[in-house]
């Protein structure tokens, strides 16, 4: 004979202090664990979604980051000719050689410097990258020693606001554009002309080459014959996969830390799961003998038990899923450790992550429940009665 889940439910609501400091403890582990786990997340989807599955980047073979490659102004010529190249508009090649530098900004209200990204464009880069758009003033122009900031920049440095004026590279640059490029990494690039910038920084090459794909077919092709050309020493890749590949780094770590601070937060929850469960035994030890003279067989208190238990970590898993919800309100930024800069990204929830954290907290719960639910069910009727 079965124990109705309703009993369960109603001896939890029975003991609602200790029932509340055990679902508090479960939420507070829950929240921990899914809070870092959509950290990683966020700065994964930011990183991926700033590449675009239509374009290929092409850099100095065994550069791990934009960085550190290098395209000389030759080979960069040589890319440009690749039949696989799509047209634009009047007939031009979707093609644009690039330069990415670091400069230190101060950050505002600290005032303490931080690494931004400068990227000096050219060619087709804005048609490239449709998901930039100009939120005030106007893009650089060609030639100029005109800068446009991303929003991402221009919230948290100072002196990046529009018509101001920042100094580096030995030169003035003015800010005529302040641009959007959603959740993305370009949100937290300054851009201007690339060869101005590459004169500014001494610098004798690209940092990449970027092009537009005339059909998806085409991108085995053209990674091949980038590759196997010995006169280039580059490699070509899929810019949302190069990304993709620079977030996985950062990412590995957060869901290391994000399992470790669980693991020891966990012990504390299931511990105070434990404890509840073993005082629920110990307070209702004649209500066991009860149930087992009226028929009620040992595996029936087994499950009584053991889904009260479980009740606590979904509910506690519930409500530390509902809190971490709320970090998505939330923008944060941090230091990718591929290219050295900062980036702005925000807490993703991501339907794995809602799995991972409920199951998580289920198995809080059974964890802290099955000993005492075993205890319960071993109990004799006898001296389950004479106890009372």
């Amino acid at each position: 004979m079965a124990i109705p889940l309703s009993y369960s439910y109603r001896n939890l609501w029975a003991r609602r202090l200790t029932t509340v400091l055990t679902l508090s403890g479960m939420a507070l582990v829950v929240f921990v664990f899914a809070t870092i786990l959509m950290l990683a997340a966020g700065l994964e989807q930011t990183l991926v979604s700033t590449g675009s599955r239509d374009n290929v980047l092409v850099i100095r073979k065994g550069s791990t980051s934009e960085v550190v490659s290098g395209v000389e102004r030759e080979k960069a010529a040589l890319v440009e000719t690749l039949p696989q190249i799509a047209l634009g508009p009047a007939g031009r090649r979707l093609v644009a050689k690039e330069l990415v530098v670091l400069i230190t900004l101060p950050k505002r209200g600290s005032e303490k410097p931080s690494n931004v990204t400068i990227r000096g464009v050219g060619g087709a880069s804005l048609l490239l990258r449709p998901q930039v758009r100009l939120l005030k003033g106007r893009a650089p122009r060609p030639g100029s020693t005109e800068i446009m900031v991303g929003a991402g920049i221009a919230k948290r440095f100072s002196g990046v606001g529009l018509d101001s004026s920042l100094r580096f590279a030995l030169r003035d640059w003015r800010v005529v554009g302040i641009f959007d490029a959603g959740h993305t990494g370009f949100s937290s690039e300054i851009w201007g002309d690339a060869e101005q910038l590459m004169q500014a920084f001494r610098r004798p090459a690209f940092s990449l080459v970027l092009f537009r794909l005339r059909a998806p077919a085409d991108l085995d092709e053209a990674v091949s014959v980038i590759g196997k050309d010995p006169r280039l020493s580059l490699e070509a890749k899929r810019e949302d996969r190069f990304y993709e590949e620079q977030s996985e780094m950062m990412a590995l770590f957060l869901r290391i830390l994000g399992y470790s601070l669980t693991t020891i937060f966990s012990i504390g929850a299931v511990i105070g799961a434990m404890i509840t469960m073993y005082s629920a035994v110990a307070n209702r030890t004649s209500e066991i003998g009860t149930l087992r003279a009226l028929g009620f067989q040992r595996r029936g208190i087994l499950a009584a038990f053991l889904a009260e238990s479980l009740f606590l970590g979904l509910i506690g898993g519930t409500v530390g899923l509902a809190l971490s919800s709320g970090m998505q309100f939330f923008t944060i930024s941090t230091m990718n450790f591929q290219s050295f800069a900062e980036l702005a990204f925000r807490f993703t929830l991501t339907p794995e992550i809602v799995l991972e954290a409920v199951g998580f907290s289920v198995f809080m719960g059974l964890i802290g429940g099955l000993a005492p639910a075993v205890r319960a069910s071993r109990m004799k009727i006898t001296e389950a009665l004479r106890a009372a």
